[in-house]
């Protein structure tokens, strides 16, 4: 937690009358792993579905994979499921405190405590949101948060965690631990509200899904392959076509980095003693050295350099090597996406170039 969160006037849990918790080993790691270019979104969704008040279930679910996470027909209650889920608690907490409730199935108190929570949620209006976490589906968030036992109750603010309880506790002293919640929040400008719902994501096609969860896996190949025959079945599927171009770009790099050539390369192409120069003309970086450096730049998010770097080769370049770098390109503008400023400008650019 934070220094702003130091003087707060939330209440300190080790003084909150003694909860009756289950003990629960947590020796997982945190989640938040790395991932690679963009794709951890996919198959990582959370589910996101509203609880009434009542505890039960109801119709109209809505994503918490999503940052707009909103109240469906019975409440402000989401279940949610994964990373990709929990890095979406985390941006909404820029809006409104989110309450993470730590629960398990076989966990009586928290049975107990779960339709109260529920209740003084949702008696908020959407001045707070409240996320059930089952820690036998998600132990690496139960064990980011140090805690070996449930029920345990957390906050997250502004993406920082406050620590609430542990244990059931009667209706009167959860509503006074959410209402110190709220005020410390509203110190650091988080006092929103959420209305309306958000439109539900579809389910991702079968091929996308399958995609994902290669990419998940680390098998990078069969990641390609589902994408390829997606492509192949719709050739106008945009989505696939921009996954299949981050999956070849992650094996590049993968490869990259398994024979060290990435790093001697691109230190050639920054003024070294010339690493990494073997194959350029007069002095020059050769092709594969230009490639592989523009995938780096690309993979930390410098896409205006990478661009540059390519489209900077082709002047001097071969037909066959100006057509090699023109497929690269296109394949990297799909990667950085339509909405990156630095695509249309190397689009304008390419074609001046090329005509």
């Amino acid at each position: 937690m934070t220094d702003r969160f130091a003087d707060s006037s939330l209440p300190d849990p080790s003084k909150a009358p003694p909860g009756q918790g289950t003990s629960r080993q947590a020796n997982t790691a945190a989640p938040g792993g790395s991932g690679g270019a963009g794709l951890a979104g996919g198959a990582g969704a959370a589910s996101g579905t509203n609880r009434s008040a009542g505890g039960g279930r109801s119709d109209g679910a809505s994503s918490a994979g999503g940052v707009g996470v909103s109240a469906g027909s019975g409440g402000f209650v989401v279940d949610v499921d994964g990373e990709a889920g929990f890095r979406a608690l985390v941006e909404q907490s820029v809006n409104v405190p989110v309450v993470i409730d730590l629960w398990a199935e076989w966990c009586g108190p928290c049975k107990q405590l779960s339709p109260i929570l529920e209740r003084v949620t949702n008696s908020y209006g959407g001045r707070v949101l409240l996320a059930k976490i089952d820690v036998d589906k998600n132990p690496s968030i139960l064990a980011a948060f140090g805690t070996q036992s449930i029920p345990t109750v957390v906050a997250l603010v502004k993406g920082q965690p406050v620590p609430l309880f542990q244990g059931g506790l009667p209706e009167a002293e959860v509503r006074r631990f959410f209402d110190e919640l709220l005020k410390a929040a509203a110190t650091v400008g988080v006092n929103g509200t959420l209305t309306g719902l958000p439109a539900e994501e579809p389910p991702l096609p079968p091929l996308h899904q399958a995609g994902y969860e290669a990419i998940e896996r680390d098998d990078l190949e069969a990641a390609k392959q589902a994408f390829t025959k997606a492509l192949a079945e719709a050739p106008g599927d945009a989505r696939a076509k921009a996954a299949l171009a981050q999956v070849e770009l992650l094996q590049r790099l993968k490869l990259a980095d398994a024979d060290g050539a990435a790093d001697a390369e691109t230190d050639g192409l920054d003024g070294s003693k010339g690493e990494g120069r073997s194959g350029g003309v007069d002095g020059q970086p050769s092709l594969a050295a230009t490639l592989r450096a523009a995938d780096s730049d690309i993979a930390v998010g410098d896409s205006a350099k990478g661009f540059n770097r390519l489209l900077s080769a082709l002047p001097k370049a071969s037909p066959e090597d100006k057509e090699t770098i023109r497929l690269r390109l296109l394949s990297l503008f799909d990667v950085a996406g339509p909405d990156d400023p630095a695509v249309a400008q190397a689009r304008r650019r390419l074609a001046g170039l090329l005509f």
